[in-house]
């Protein structure tokens, strides 16, 4: 049986669908982020990356970097088992601690990265409610979707942050049933923001929990970092929140929070929990310096929301196309897989900028992209060099400006706000 065969067809089908994913060989250097080495196919060369989930660079942060090789130097490098087998580390326990706080929850538990938060978070939280119906928004990401599949219980889709479908979704389930509202605080590739107040709002009138996935939100939002919630004033009224470590507290991980029984009872039924090695002390000492470090200090946070608006208002001065957004995700539509694989590929090699390109089935067919991450650490002359970099690039590969439709989104999008 030639087995490998079913593995070429495999690989040649995401060539021919043009969504074959070729990841760069990066070498971060700690204190000059957003600068890296690019170990091209011809050699070392220094490039810029504007496509990092480090949002704020905390993984170069002084504090951040101590806190992991002093942890390193007196407790060793690894976990030693799972949570119930020498795993819970002291270090993991004060992680714990600092994320409750941070949420203003009574507890929290840690998993080992955002995926696993949410598809075992999920899928546990549902299988231990009785007849429970999930609502997920339709952009919801691929973890929370498969947490969903794999709680097998019923589900109904709302359009994306569409208030009217998930109350009309909920009239049909009725008040009597256990219901769980599953959602985003920030959606990463078009970076809108969901109507958390008016969610909670319908959740309080059908007696429904909430469960908010803050993953791109904490450490960047909020008087203390706690995300789009606490910005909101909301966070109090959010049943579970869900974040990650590994975006702007630049480290590794993922948690949850909520209510002590709440969290007892993830802790105690979740496989994805149970059956894995715990983060290692020197990782969870570093994100809890991060967060300690981001709940007392706003410049980080303050010189993001510049960079974020300096970029905006540049690209869309060249009149690029930008997709319209209210929060520091910057998409710059493409259209075009074959074309959005040229543009970051002409990038990379000829101008030294590190944008990877965003595909189906990561976004729509029709709606490929850039999507650019500007870091406090992106300075003026960073993104002049951009702004130059992708008008060349969208001259030779004659790309569309600001489209028509583009310019709409975006005129519609200033008009609500």
């Amino acid at each position: 049986m030639p087995y490998d065969r079913f593995f070429v067809d495999a690989i040649a089908q995401l060539h021919a669908e043009q969504r074959y994913r070729v990841f760069a060989d990066l070498e971060r250097i700690a204190g000059c982020f957003p600068r890296a080495i690019w170990h091209a196919p011809n050699g070392q060369r220094e490039v810029v990356v504007w496509c990092s989930n480090d949002y704020l660079g905390m993984g170069q942060h002084p504090s951040v970097i101590g806190a992991m090789s002093e942890t390193a130097k007196r407790l060793g490098t690894g976990a030693g088992g799972t949570r119930n087998i020498s795993g819970t580390s002291h270090p993991l326990v004060e992680l714990e601690i600092e994320l409750a706080d941070l949420h203003g929850k009574e507890a929290a538990l840690v998993f080992t990265s955002g995926y696993v938060s949410n598809q075992t978070g999920i899928s546990t939280l549902a299988k231990l409610i009785p007849e429970c119906v999930i609502l997920s928004d339709a952009l919801n990401h691929n973890s929370m979707i498969e947490g969903i599949r794999q709680s097998g219980v019923e589900k109904r889709i709302f359009r994306h942050n569409d208030v009217g479908h998930l109350e009309e979704l909920l009239r049909t389930v009725g008040r009597a049933r256990p219901k769980l509202i599953v959602f985003e605080s920030l959606y990463s590739m078009d970076g809108d923001i969901a109507p958390i107040r008016r969610i909670c709002d319908l959740a309080d009138r059908y007696e429904a929990m909430t469960y908010l996935d803050e993953v791109h939100a904490v450490g960047m939002y909020g008087p203390r970092g706690g995300g789009i919630a606490e910005r909101d004033r909301v966070m109090h009224r959010v049943d579970i929140i869900e974040g990650t470590l590994a975006k702007a507290f630049g480290c590794l991980g993922g948690y949850i929070a909520g209510t002590a029984t709440l969290i007892d009872a993830v802790r105690s039924y979740a496989p994805g929990f149970i059956f894995t090695s715990a983060l290692p002390p020197p990782i969870c000492a570093a994100a809890t310096a991060s967060i300690r470090h981001l709940k007392v200090s706003q410049v980080e946070r303050q010189n993001h929301q510049d960079r974020v608006q300096r970029v905006k208002a540049e690209l869309t001065a060249a009149k690029l196309p930008v997709m319209a957004s209210d929060s520091h995700i910057v998409p710059v539509r493409i259209g075009d897989p074959a074309k959005c694989k040229a543009a970051s590929d002409m990038l990379l090699a000829e101008y030294g900028i590190y944008i990877q390109p965003i595909n189906y089935p990561t976004v729509a067919r029709g709606t490929e992209r850039l999507r650019i991450t500007p870091s406090p650490c992106h300075d003026d002359i960073m993104i002049g060099q951009l702004v130059a970099a992708l008008s060349d690039v969208w001259h030779q590969l004659g790309l569309p400006h600001e489209s028509a439709a583009c310019a709409a989104e975006i005129r519609d999008h200033r008009a609500k706000s």
